[in-house]
């Protein structure tokens, strides 16, 4: 029967998909997992098997997860306030504390335990471990109603400037899968808190992977009529942007994608983590259930 939200029968999916498991294994694939399949439960698990099979047909799934609502209701409890800049959260000293506790801490240790619950070997990082995330600060660039560009200062905001990937090849290389909290550290030991896209991101050009999977609240890439675009190039993500089509809060998600594939991951996926199996279904289905970005001719060729 098929899968009411998705319309697509369990059988076509299972014929659609092995050619695609022989194809991608021993291939590795970074997931950022967060947003609404972060906090609902009946997506939480349907992300979790999914990673658990993903490792299970020969893939090397890596997960890079966020956690922003979660360090905001710690902080609401904790009677503290936390200022966003364009979506970026201002980070003082004091809120470093509560967003490592948070991310590197209880959000971390949920979705370790919650692969581990569905027969993985989930095994919980921050970008801290090994030196594994290093980072420096962000230095955010703001147009002036005059036109200048502004430097704004967010505090202990960083950009990731490398990845050790010799820490992450020990994990791909058995049959751990590493869940990364998205937290770098800077040659002289401090902490940033870094956006989840970014680090999911860098650790896939890093590591050369085949893909990047960024799970979100929306359907994907849309045209100016609002329809799904399945299927990108890198040139068309470029000239969509030059032309406003995408506008807004996409763009550093598109940007993210658009620099991975540019610096050598195969292809970028940004999916609908709203719904249930949203990583099988783009990466196993010829039809998926996202945006595709590549630097291939045929941008639906997976």
């Amino acid at each position: 029967m098929p899968n009411q939200q998705t319309g697509i029968d369990k059988a076509q999916i299972l014929t659609e998909a092995l050619p695609y498991i022989q194809r991608f294994a021993g291939k590795t694939l970074v997931v950022k997992y967060g947003g609404n399949a972060m906090t609902d439960p009946e997506l939480e698990s349907s992300f979790a098997r999914d990673i658990v099979l993903l490792k299970t047909v020969g893939l090397n799934p890596i997960v890079v997860h966020g956690g922003g609502p979660q360090v905001d209701a710690m902080l609401k409890q904790l009677g503290r306030e936390s200022d966003r800049i364009d979506g970026m959260r201002v980070t003082d000293p004091a809120t470093m504390e509560i967003v490592e506790m948070v991310l590197g801490g209880s959000v971390n240790k949920s979705i370790v335990n919650l692969i581990n619950k569905h027969g993985g070997r989930a095994i919980g990082l921050t970008g801290k471990d090994g030196n594994l995330i290093r980072a420096q600060k962000l230095l955010m660039e703001k147009t002036a109603e005059d036109g200048s560009i502004q430097k704004i200062d967010l505090g202990l905001v960083g950009e990731v400037v490398g990845v050790k990937t010799d820490v992450l090849e020990m994990f791909t290389n058995s049959d751990f899968i590493p869940v990364i909290a998205p937290l770098g550290v800077d040659e002289e030991g401090n902490t940033y808190n870094i956006n989840a896209d970014l680090v999911a991101g860098k650790v896939a050009e890093a590591l050369g992977a085949e893909k990047l999977i960024l799970l979100t609240n929306i359907s994907g890439v849309l045209d100016e009529n609002k329809q799904l675009l399945t299927g990108l190039t890198t040139q068309d993500v470029d000239r969509l942007i030059e032309t406003g089509v995408i506008y807004g809060g996409m763009i550093p998600k598109v940007g993210c994608a658009l620099d991975a594939v540019k610096g050598g991951v195969v292809s970028a996926h940004i999916v609908d983590g709203r719904v249930p199996h949203a990583s099988l279904l783009e990466i196993f289905t010829d039809h998926g259930v996202g945006t595709l970005i590549t630097n291939r001719v045929n941008p639906n060729q997976k």
